[in-house]
């Protein structure tokens, strides 16, 4: 049974809004709308996305409570609202309001009041603060926060630092409200008011009224289509200049989100001609007019023209330069003598190196820029144990870096030595964009190694390749078969692709490795191959559950986190199991499974948030989607949620032992984690993984990305899912090409 939740009574109620529509009652048959006033007990239920609300009200000339469902941009209880609607019948949720308009106002009562500022909305004030205020001023509460300020210091508790806070709460809400209720006006959705707000200040709305164009490029979460809409309602033309500009950079934006560095001529004219509707010769004059400002660059990849943002066109062309020098050049390091090293390497580590292992130790020690690569049980670990030692006892400074906290903190536990994120070992500068760490200010180090490479994009390789001291050493650990970087290009691969740079492929799968079915099914999926079931009764590592309808699907993973993976192996569901989904959507989707795993796992917390159609509460999985350099929480970090504070108005998160506060109204960009994407899983291992294939996903499956799942985990691996999707998928191939130059810049060069 799929527990009950306020997403599916939303598409419930959009659902009888569509039939409405479709057969529309004749004007005789259609009920009169009535009003409803009162006061809001409490909010059950805020999409701030679209605004749909669930909330309980104290209706004048009603004894009981009454629940009103519609659309508000912003509502918090204690506040008055005055609707005008129907009354209904909800066959689960009894008698309702379905307001066809739905008006709030601050409460004015002291209760009222009360409540409002219990609830959160502003930050320093919690249920027992706001008792005191209005025990103080009364009725009177939001006239002196707006005109007398200094008054609050009169209350126990307030002194001027909070009160300061306090009102310049009260100045956000309102000014958050105003853009809320415009965008609102023009048919947008509301959930990145506060974000806005932010961006912009108290100009928010005269910017969004001159260029809206402005927010696709300026606030996270705003794309173009919205952009769109508002240019769209302000009365701005289809054939607009300014729009078809703005169209051609989102269109090559969207290209790169999906990982290409530039697009075919063709190919993005004809993206933008879907996505603006206008004829391609205004495109083509657009695409000019943005050459000859140099926004956007025009190159070859491959014989084909393309276009560049001139951003990575630059970063790329720069990386191969750099690389290219830096490989030409002698290594930092003393000859090593290996007839004598390996030996001495071999007693310290206590394991023989194979002789795939020895020519590897070899052609790495003898060149400044290297590349190993190879994947699950061939002996990364080991022949990267076996250089750093080498060349720590000559004297070499080392330091170690990867993409995420998890590979970093693995990357300690395999060679005992200090390893840490790109970004912090770069040294993010919020204030002014970018790294501390570059030419100027160079790394101290004669060698840096980089796990997970297969994770860096362009901008983050520019960034690392220019903040190498000339002097130092290079050497790039990955495994190439599995997904590229979530952001542009394909570093890994284009570097080993152009047949510059010094590469030790390692593909001897060691005796030990070889017993887990993990690492032979992980194999057997790379080369094309069906990953073979355990035989009856055998204990294995790898599981193959099949199913014949998605549906099927959640009962079964509940079960297996709930129970049968914790009783058979002694994990914990919370902790230690982690579903890897291929896509977002669908029923066996990580957004799905997020919700139902989240009733389940977590179903009576201590407390809750809701906002951005996700609850939080503690105990939680969440991970972060943005690079946040300001938080230092990046793209695909897990954490924990620790606490809520309502004082402050804030969602703590642990993140590996390190707490980050999230106000309420920036948790867009935090998702709950039970279920994520197997995109979003690089550079993380997990000691049990789920991953459902199901043919609804099939504009997904590629080989690559089932390898890349199936290698995310440590002791057991569980595929649940249809035979016919397992097939599709590994006999599918990679992904799809990505349009990249930086292989060309390197082998031509």
């Amino acid at each position: 049974m799929v527990p009950h939740n306020h997403k599916t009574e939303e598409a419930g109620f959009l659902a009888d809004s569509m039939n409405q529509m479709i057969r529309p009652p004749q004007a005789d048959q259609r009920p009169a709308l009535e009003t409803l006033a009162g006061s809001v007990e409490r909010v059950t239920f805020h999409n701030a996305e679209n605004g749909f609300a669930v909330l309980k009200v104290h209706a004048r000339g009603k004894r009981d409570l009454v629940t009103v469902v519609g659309h508000t941009p912003a509502v918090a209880a204690g506040e008055w609202i005055t609707a005008s609607g129907v009354w209904v019948s909800d066959r689960i949720h009894g008698l309702q309001f379905k307001a066809e308009v739905l008006k709030t106002t601050p409460p004015t009562g002291a209760e009222g009041i009360e409540k409002y500022l219990a609830t959160g909305q502003m930050r320093g004030i919690g249920p027992a603060m706001a008792k005191r205020i209005v025990a103080a001023f009364g009725t009177d509460t939001f006239e002196i926060i707006e005109a007398q300020p200094e008054r609050l210091t009169e209350i126990p508790g307030i002194g001027p630092w909070r009160a300061s806070k306090i009102v310049a709460g009260w100045a956000e809400q309102r000014a958050v409200r105003e853009i809320m209720i415009f965008l609102h006006a023009h048919g947008v959705g509301t959930a990145r008011a506060v974000r806005i707000f932010k961006t912009y200040g108290y100009e928010a709305i005269r910017v969004m009224t001159e260029d809206p164009y402005r927010l696709a490029k300026d606030v996270r979460g705003i794309g173009f289509r919205t952009a769109d809409a508002i240019a769209a309602k302000l009365g701005m033309e289809k054939t607009a200049p300014q729009r078809i500009r703005a169209g051609i950079s989102f269109a090559l934006q969207t290209a790169t989100d999906e990982g290409h560095c530039g697009l075919p001529v063709e190919a993005l004219t004809r993206l933008a001609g879907q996505l603006l509707e206008v004829d391609a010769t205004l495109i083509r004059t657009a695409i000019a007019e943005e050459l000859a400002n140099g926004e956007v660059v025009s190159d070859t990849i491959g014989g084909e023209m393309c276009l560049f943002l001139k951003g990575l066109y630059s970063a790329e062309k720069a990386i191969a330069s750099r690389l290219i020098e830096r490989a030409s050049a002698p290594a930092p390091w003393p000859e090593i003598d290996l007839d004598k090293a390996v030996p001495w390497v071999e007693s310290r580590t206590g394991k023989t190196l194979a002789a795939s292992q020895r020519d590897a130790l070899t052609l790495v020690l003898s060149a400044k820029v290297a590349v190993v690569t190879g994947g699950p049980g061939v002996g990364k670990t080991t022949l990267l144990d076996s250089i750093l030692r080498l060349l720590v006892a000559k004297g070499v400074k080392v330091a170690l870096a990867a993409p995420t906290g998890r590979a970093a903190k693995r990357m300690v536990e395999q060679t005992g030595l200090e390893a840490k994120t790109i970004h912090r070992l770069l040294e993010i500068d919020p204030q002014h964009g970018g790294f501390s760490r570059n030419e100027e200010n160079p790394l101290d180090c004669d060698l840096l190694v980089v796990d997970e490479t297969s994770m860096v994009d362009v901008p983050l390789m520019n960034a690392l390749t220019k903040a190498i001291p000339p002097h130092a050493g290079l050497l790039l650990v990955g495994d190439v078969d599995q997904l590229p970087s979530v952001g542009s290009g394909q570093v890994l691969a284009d570097i080993i692709a152009s047949g510059r740079i010094p590469v030790a492929r390692l593909t001897e799968v060691f005796r030990q490795a070889a017993e887990s079915r993990i690492v032979v099914n992980a194999h057997r999926i790379n080369n094309g191959q069906m990953p073979e079931p355990p035989r009856a009764g055998e204990n294995s590592d790898f599981y193959l559950i099949e199913i014949d309808d998605p549906e099927e699907g959640v009962p079964k993973i509940i079960e297996m986190i709930k129970n049968r993976i914790p009783r058979r192996f002694g994990l914990d569901p919370v902790k230690d199991i982690q579903v890897l989904c291929p896509m977002n959507r669908g029923v066996l989707g990580a957004r799905n499974l997020n919700i139902q795993l989240q009733e389940v796992l977590n179903p009576n917390p201590p407390a809750k948030v809701e906002r951005f159609g996700w609850r939080f509460s503690p105990g939680d999985r969440v991970m972060e989607t943005q690079n946040d350099y300001n938080r230092e929480v990046f793209n695909g970090d897990l954490g924990t949620v620790a606490r809520i504070d309502e004082e402050e108005g804030a969602l703590i998160a642990s993140f590996d032992g390190r707490e980050v506060s999230y106000p309420f109204g920036e948790l867009d960009t935090l998702v709950p984690a039970y279920a994520t994407t197997i995109h979003k899983s690089q550079g993380s291992e997990y000691p049990a993984v789920i991953i459902p294939v199901v043919t609804q996903h099939f504009t997904m499956l590629a080989r690559n990305l089932l390898y890349t799942g199936v290698t995310r985990g440590k002791r057991l691996v569980v595929l649940i899912g249809q035979k016919k999707a397992v097939a599709m998928t590994v006999k599918g191939g990679k992904a799809k090409r990505r349009w990249t130059k930086l292989q060309e810049w390197l082998s031509s060069a």
